[in-house]
């Protein structure tokens, strides 16, 4: 625990969030650490917790200091853990809630389950060594020097050049968040960026290829939604709920077919809400404008599990081939919690457990379940 150094919490140049998970508690060695249950975030950079009450506390390691890591399985009224072991302190190191420890590792206790994506991920980075990476450097060139770039080339120069400007718009008014002038006018200059980037799109359609227009598409989608639907601009009621039910139309196809067909409400909300930038969505509009999909005859609709998740799916999502692939993984290795049966589909565990849910109701599966949670068997009878 020594090796952790207190922070702010906030992410660094270059720094990207990878995954985070509630409920863990952290131990020094084989000892409980002096400190609640709280939110563990693994970033390219840093192993990050924060507890769940008081925010301000807030500590975390560096990713270079790990030497490895394993797992260690739940038992009897025990959760599952993962121990990291570390090197020597530093002697720079930050201040942080230990000054020493008789232990070289930690240990990770995830009280609430979601153990076995974070190791993955976890190993992932450990691999990639992200945190390597150097940052890059902007060099400047003198504007007679420059040349002026032609073509797919230049255009695609220009957009990545205005990636970065409202990358530095966002950061501005983060750290400037009291002042709302300055938020008003980020706002619209981003709005404004993301029209012309997709009128640029339109006019050079003719002139370029199909691929080149596919990757035109992935710029603007990363940089958010050019025309959002808002109340300002469709007025209220029905009416924006059905533009709004049009709009969720075209964006959702894609990222469903790449999801097996189906998304989870709460993943469409972070997803729409993020492409949409500034003009954020509330989650009663979300609901009522999915309500419409089957009636406008879109290719979506709105589905309510008997345990109330409510999820997203395509029209032609085939619900016996979904009982059918429950079925042949369970019976494949046996028997399946929810969290193995995600990390086999790279699915969300919430809708896994919805797909072996659906398959024990249709009498295909039986379900044990026990203190190490629920698991699922083939039904044999």
């Amino acid at each position: 625990m020594d090796r952790f150094a207190w922070t702010n919490g906030l992410l660094e140049m270059n720094e990207t969030l990878v995954i985070q998970q509630r409920g863990v508690k952290l131990y020094d060695g084989d000892d409980k650490a002096k400190l609640d249950v709280g939110v563990v975030l693994l970033t390219t950079h840093r192993l990050i917790w924060r507890d769940h009450k008081n925010h301000e506390c807030c500590i975390a390691l560096s990713l270079s200091q790990i030497i490895y890591f394993e797992e260690q399985a739940a038992g009897i009224g025990k959760s599952a853990k993962i121990v990291i072991h570390l090197y020597p302190v530093t002697a720079n190191k930050e201040p942080g809630p230990y000054q020493q420890s008789k232990f070289p590792y930690i240990k990770l206790s995830f009280k609430e389950h979601g153990q076995i994506e974070f190791f993955r991920r976890l190993t992932e980075e450990m691999t990639q060594k992200r945190w390597e990476t150097p940052v890059p450097q902007t060099i400047s060139t003198a504007t007679g020097s420059q040349t002026r770039a032609v073509g797919i080339v230049g255009i695609e120069r220009k957009i990545e050049q205005k990636r970065k400007e409202t990358e530095q718009n966002i950061s501005e008014v983060r750290t400037r968040g009291n002042s709302s002038l300055v938020v008003s006018f980020k706002a619209k200059e981003m709005v404004e960026l993301s029209r012309s980037i997709a009128n640029k799109i339109k006019d050079k359609h003719g002139d370029i290829t199909e691929d080149e227009t596919i990757r035109f598409k992935s710029y603007l989608l990363s940089m958010g939604i050019a025309n959002p639907v808002t109340r300002e601009t469709h007025g209220s009621g029905t009416n924006y709920h059905m533009q709004l039910a049009k709009q969720l139309g075209d964006m959702l196809l894609a990222p469903l077919e790449e999801r097996g067909g189906m998304m989870a409400l709460t993943e469409v909300y972070c997803l729409v809400n993020r492409a949409r930038g500034m003009e954020l969505l509330s989650p009663e509009d979300l609901v009522n404008a999915c309500k419409m999909f089957e009636s406008m005859q879109l290719p979506l609709r709105l589905r309510v599990f008997d345990s109330g998740v409510m999820v997203v799916q395509l029209q032609s999502h085939s619900e016996e081939e979904m009982i059918a692939s429950a079925l042949d993984n369970v019976t494949d290795k046996g028997s399946l919690t929810s969290e193995e049966f995600a990390k086999l589909l790279g699915l969300s565990v919430l809708l896994s457990k919805e797909r072996l849910l659906l398959a024990e109701k249709m009498g295909h599966l039986c379900r044990d379940d026990s203190v190490e949670g629920l698991r699922f068997y083939p039904n044999l009878f």
